[in-house]
């Protein structure tokens, strides 16, 4: 009778991982970057409020960058890459709510907005999903 001990590992390297955290924070940032410039532009074709465009473009600045230095880290920590795929998925639902209700007075081009930006969203939170899947199983973690 023998007895293997295993590792459980609580960081991830993965390439698919990495990569997917990287486009999502360059993408993430340059769309907090339109949203907050473009704010009174954006106004009357999206219907989206102006302090409501300046908050989500604040906000998708600071995590672009956020996602960013979690790309950075050797190791990218497990539990870092769990919460990106959660916030993710609650962003794709936010804009998917405000694209289905008149919680804001959405244009038919702002609800389209919405949804093509919940859909990419998705992308990314399936990518980084499947990224740390792979990972945990690479390290001998379960998935």
């Amino acid at each position: 009778m023998s007895i293997q001990a295993t590792h459980h590992s609580t960081t991830a390297t993965p390439d698919l991982l990495r990569t997917s955290l990287r486009v999502d924070s360059w993408a993430t940032a340059a769309f907090g970057a339109v949203m907050l410039a473009g704010a009174t532009w954006l106004r009357d074709p999206l219907g989206l409020p102006v302090a409501l465009s300046v908050v989500l473009g604040i906000v998708m600045l600071a995590g672009g960058a956020v996602l960013a230095l979690i790309a950075r880290y050797p190791r990218i920590p497990v539990g870092a890459a769990a919460a990106v795929v959660v916030v993710n998925s609650l962003s794709c639902l936010g804009m998917v709510a405000l694209a289905c209700t008149d919680v804001v007075a959405l244009t038919g081009f702002g609800r389209a907005f919405m949804v093509v930006g919940a859909v990419a969203v998705a992308v990314f939170g399936e990518l980084e999903f499947v990224g740390l899947r792979r990972a945990r199983r690479m390290s001998g973690r379960p998935a």
